[in-house]
């Protein structure tokens, strides 16, 4: 597939999305716009990029200056907010978008954000908006801020991808666009092919290294030592991508080894490389070349990832940025370079999680298969590709493999109405991710702060609670788990449907994903036993009793996260585990009247 024939599917993917909702008489008829803008804001938390962003398209203007954003997404610590804007043009042929336009669109996002720095926004808005608790945000943690992200979100192909760095008022200011070009690389390749660095431009020259080549193998071999200043600002510009996904969180400086690492920092930079075991690299690309001593080194690399050594990274980051003063220019960082050879992707992908699982056996790192060939995903595929729905109509679909969802759309929807047919199958609302499926699982298990954790976080605690307790889930899966398990998913995403739609917002404002988790989790554990999952199934929807006393819950749920939060994110105050201690204090209340889900509570 090229890019052109990307473009036309992923347009005739929104579309198939805009008309599926639009039979819905519940939400407010969907934009081409906001569509586009949700799947790809999808893509990015998907892949890493950014925190799972929330939707909140919003317009308005302050004296002369135009504001506007789609959504946005704030980092676990609350130093890095990402603002995302749309330039969309609907178009069946693939357009080109100036990089000027794209600063133009881009500024739209920046003026929201120095706005409601300055107090100006705040006062000017509705009282049940919902991007109050991102302006509040804004205007109080302006100064604590240590990075603005502004993406720039289009259907049209863009000459750069990421613009020149901009300081406003005080804060450094990062514009990307993500275009159908960048989205595309996503589903045809991997994020971390965006991740590139020639050292040529950072240091002047190859970096100096020890290359061991082997032709009978699957990789090559480079000893290097990374500047520490190169391994900073490389953190800072693709902060997550850069880091394998079972060790991305930052641990903070309480731990021994990390609060070492920030005071070898500080105290003695020089010693750096003797004290601390580095880093352990893989790249899909390395170009070597002679220096001009005549040894060898490495100019440039693409498709980085780091395997082993994510809090080494992580600690000189936030070292760096919470003590000015850290002189990382005289810090070596010693990396072991792992160049992946062969066109086998199946092969570079399991090489590098082995990579992963022995290079952070020296630690008490919990080590997750990640794979998606591991039995419960292909059990898991295999019953939703054989569990039909009820009316033997539809089905729902389990994409083990990024991307196997829109391959099924190109395979089977050739034509419009071939499309058209599949789309009536196996709709967008019925596609379920392995994060998804973690969120939903966890969810009912009771560990809404997990969830919480986010996509990536949240499903390699599952998988890890697999290894440990296998017992979680039946073995093999069979149809009965995989149906309650469908069950759950539509409780799930009945109560998002509730609190999203128009007459909720006098009270439901943000956070509805954690909102959702919350009420799931309470309501597992104090009617689990009652809920007919069974008829839920069945019913592949809830009765309006049932959703009745589910909007009570939500409710209650919402009440708790403003009394817990003072103000913050929803998304922060959802990750606390006192939290969930707070909420599961709730009493769900049943009403008198009988609810078809809910068996009988006489107990006698």
């Amino acid at each position: 597939m090229n890019l052109s024939e990307f473009h036309e599917d992923f347009r005739n993917h929104v579309l198939s999305v805009v008309e599926e909702r639009a039979k819905n008489p519940d939400i407010e008829y969907p934009s081409e716009e906001l569509v586009f803008a949700e799947l790809v804001m999808d893509d990015i938390a998907e892949a890493g990029i950014s925190e799972v962003p929330e939707l909140c398209h919003w317009t308005g203007t302050v004296g002369n200056s135009k504001l506007r954003i789609s959504g946005y997404s704030v980092s676990d610590d609350q130093s890095r907010i990402d603002l995302f804007v749309t330039h969309y043009f609907g178009s069946n042929s693939l357009e080109k978008l100036a990089d000027s336009e794209v600063k133009n669109t881009a500024k739209q996002a920046v003026n929201f954000a120095v706005q409601s720095a300055r107090g100006k926004l705040l006062p000017r808005l509705d009282p049940v908006s919902e991007i109050i608790p991102l302006v509040e945000l804004l205007q109080n943690h302006w100064a604590e801020l240590d990075q603005l992200r502004i993406f720039v979100i289009t259907d049209a192909q863009t000459k750069s991808k990421r613009l020149k760095p901009q300081e406003v008022d005080g804060r450094l200011v990062q514009v990307e666009a993500m275009d159908i070009e960048r989205i595309f690389r996503h589903t045809s390749g991997k994020p971390r092919d965006e991740i590139v660095i020639s050292f040529e431009q950072t240091l002047g020259k190859p970096l100096p290294c020890v290359h061991v080549p082997d032709p009978e193998l699957d990789y090559e071999y480079a000893l290097a030592a990374i500047p520490g200043e190169i391994v900073r600002s490389l953190y800072e510009r693709y902060n997550t991508m850069l880091l394998e996904a079972n060790v991305r969180s930052f641990l903070g400086t309480r731990g021994k080894v990390n609060k070492g690492i920030a005071e070898t920092l500080a105290k003695e930079p020089g010693h750096f490389m003797a004290f601390n075991n580095g880093l352990v690299v893989v790249c899909d690309e390395a170009l070597l070349t002679k220096r001009e001593d005549g040894t060898t080194g490495i100019s440039l690399i693409r498709g980085l990832q780091i395997v082993n050594g994510g809090q080494t990274t992580s600690s000189i980051y936030f070292a760096k940025r919470d003590n000015r003063e850290i002189d990382v220019s005289r810090v070596m960082v010693p990396a072991k370079i792992i160049i992946l050879k062969g066109e086998n992707e199946q092969g570079r992908e399991h090489l590098i999680s082995n990579i992963s699982k022995f290079a952070n056996s020296q630690n008490s790192v919990k080590t997750s298969d990640l794979s998606a060939n591991r039995p419960f995903h292909i059990q898991l595929e295999k019953l939703s590709n054989d569990t039909w729905c009820p009316d033997g109509m539809g089905r729902w679909f389990y994409e083990r493999a990024a991307g196997s969802y829109q391959v099924l759309m190109l395979r089977e929807g050739r034509t419009p109405a071939q499309r058209r047919k599949v789309t009536a199958m196996i709709p967008t609302r019925r596609k379920l991710t392995k994060n998804d499926v973690a969120k939903y699982h966890e969810s009912w298990r009771g560990l809404p702060s997990q969830v919480a954790l986010g996509g990536e976080k949240n499903f390699a605690a599952f998988m890890a609670a697999l290894d440990e307790d296998p017992t979680i889930v039946p073995e093999p899966l069979d149809a009965t788990w995989y149906k309650r398990l469908i069950a759950k998913v539509i409780l799930f995403k009945s109560i998002e449907s509730l609190i999203k739609k128009k007459e909720a917002k006098a009270i439901f404002r943000q956070g509805y994903v954690n909102i959702a988790s919350y009420t799931v989790a309470l309501i597992a554990e104090q009617l689990g036993e009652l809920i007919d999952l069974d008829q839920v199934w069945h019913r592949q929807g809830i009765s309006r009793e049932l959703e009745a006393m589910l909007w009570n819950c939500s409710v209650s749920v919402n009440e708790a996260f403003n009394e817990i939060g003072a103000g913050r994110q929803f998304s922060e105050v959802a990750k606390r585990a006192e939290t969930w201690a707070r909420v599961r204090l709730i009493e769900v209340k049943v009403p008198s009247s009988r609810i078809p889900e809910i068996k009988s509570l006489d107990k006698t």
